[in-house]
């Protein structure tokens, strides 16, 4: 299994982090470019759906993964469950199986509408019965081959087919390579899955992608380079088809890249001694302490074709940066600066049975630069001339706000959410409200040190999901 530190808290919300949802088999979509999702659904290990759902039945005995999402006319969903067939293997460089789903929900639903009276005969109702499980429109299958072709060279290739003739097939292919300092991953998908921050899902009949990336560092330059090419209409996944697609993800090409200095400090930890003979259940989370995280960098983006409409979008809302376009072309260029401060207090050890873990985490980004600043240079103008400031120069000041809460309940289990922050500019009184709030129970697996179960719940996108994540914190 690959395991890889998550950049998780100051990635998120700067760059491109794949979100975990239940509507694909393969259990994942991607943020459509420019809009950065709520850091609870983003998935920041590369472990594919069919390694965590062996894990599962293998090493804790859960034969079947729950799933919901919301139900619609067009491609069904609502409660379903998951199950893996390996595929015996002689080699232990190769992993492949055979990943089936049964909506458990639409069966139960076409046996309530096709009962009839009360009266039917036992035999009608059990040719019903049967009847239904023959319906392929209840039943999913994925295919995944994973093939270790050197100790850093992982290629992967994933078929996923639905019995619903709504869906099309959805084929995957990864490479990912790692170097001493740097990660690359190359990716092609038929049809990419993206989702964007009003919780709308979009297909995009082909997208291709090269990612390099340095290895993180709590304290240090870092780097990240991003190349991505969508071929095709984009379509809405479900819902009305009259709306319009996201600039960026229309056909062309675009180049993202971003340069970062980050910094961490330690306010406070704790020196007390742990309990003797007893293993933390999370070795990440059993340092009590208090510390702060700083991050300031750079980022280009550089779009060719139809998507370069997108420079026209920023200008629309704002943007003060550096934004060349070219229409003739249809190539622009827009340059920005970012920057995100973070405050973590953790609370207890986490090797007692009880209540021996608090943390909380609160995190401000400032994506743009430049329209921070001018938003600095309008209120010192205001206050300088005895003015008061305007609503929409307050608002370019602000960060956006992130927090996250996680108490222990009993023993290995936790409760964690994660949401958003901010305040109702047009009332009066700006009251602070929250969004995109994302609930979560975890299971830490205290035999690998740093890993966890995770059963979430998102309010906004109503999916449930449960999967396996490794060095997260």
């Amino acid at each position: 299994m690959e395991m890889k530190k998550l950049r998780w808290a100051m990635d998120g919300g700067f760059w491109d982090l794949d979100l975990s949802t239940p509507l694909t088999l393969e259990g994942e979509a991607r943020p459509v470019p420019g809009e950065p999702l709520p850091l609870g659904i983003c998935r920041g290990t590369k472990l594919s759906r069919h390694k965590q759902i062996h894990f599962f039945q293998r090493f804790m005995s859960t034969f079947f993964i729950p799933s919901y999402s919301p139900s619609s006319p067009a491609h069904g969903h609502g409660f379903s469950l998951q199950s893996i067939l390996p595929i015996p293997t002689f080699h232990q460089n190769w992993f492949g199986t055979f990943l089936g789903q049964f909506n458990l929900q639409k069966f139960v639903s076409s046996l309530n509408e096709d009962s009839g009276t009360s009266q039917a005969s036992s035999s009608s109702r059990f040719e019903k019965f049967f009847g239904g499980l023959r319906d392929k429109s209840l039943y999913a299958l994925s295919f995944c081959s994973e093939l270790s072709l050197t100790p850093d060279d992982t290629f992967l290739f994933s078929f996923d087919t639905y019995g619903d003739n709504n869906r099309k097939p959805r084929k995957k292919a990864i490479l990912h390579h790692q170097f001493l300092n740097h990660n690359l991953t190359l990716e092609a998908v038929s049809p990419g899955l993206f989702v964007d921050k009003s919780g709308n899902y979009w297909d995009v009949p082909l997208s291709m992608a090269i990612d390099l990336a340095s290895v993180p560092c709590e304290s240090g330059a870092t780097y990240h380079f991003c190349m991505n090419h969508n071929s095709g209409s984009p379509k809405l996944f479900q819902g009305d088809q009259s709306m319009g697609a996201p600039a960026s993800l229309l056909p062309g090409s675009s180049l993202k890249t971003a340069f970062a200095f980050n910094k961490k400090l330690d306010i406070w930890r704790s020196k007390a001694h742990k309990l003797r003979m007893v293993q933390p259940f999370d070795i990440f989370l059993s340092n009590p302490h208090v510390s702060a995280s700083g991050i300031i960098g750079a980022t280009i983006l550089a779009y060719l074709g139809d998507n370069s409409v997108r420079s026209q979008e920023v200008d629309a809302e704002g943007f003060k940066g550096l934004c060349l376009r070219a229409p003739a072309a249809k190539c622009a260029l827009i340059a920005d600066m970012f920057s995100s401060i973070s405050l973590t207090a953790q609370h207890g050890d986490f090797q007692r049975l009880f209540l021996d873990l608090t943390r909380f985490q609160a995190r401000l980004d400032i994506p743009s630069g430049s329209k921070f600043l001018t938003g600095a240079v309008a209120l010192a103008q205001d206050f300088f001339n005895s003015q008061q400031p305007s609503v929409e120069t307050v608002q370019a000041m602000c960060p956006n706000a992130t927090i996250s809460l996680q108490q222990q309940i009993a023993g290995p289990f936790s409760f964690r959410v994660d949401s958003g922050v901010e305040i109702a500019w047009k009332n009066k009184d700006w009251r602070i409200n929250v969004h995109d709030p994302v609930f979560a129970v975890e299971y830490a697996l205290q035999v690998l040190g740093s890993a966890k179960a995770v059963a979430w719940y998102s309010p906004k996108q109503k999916e449930f999901m449960v999967e396996l994540r490794f060095f997260e914190t």
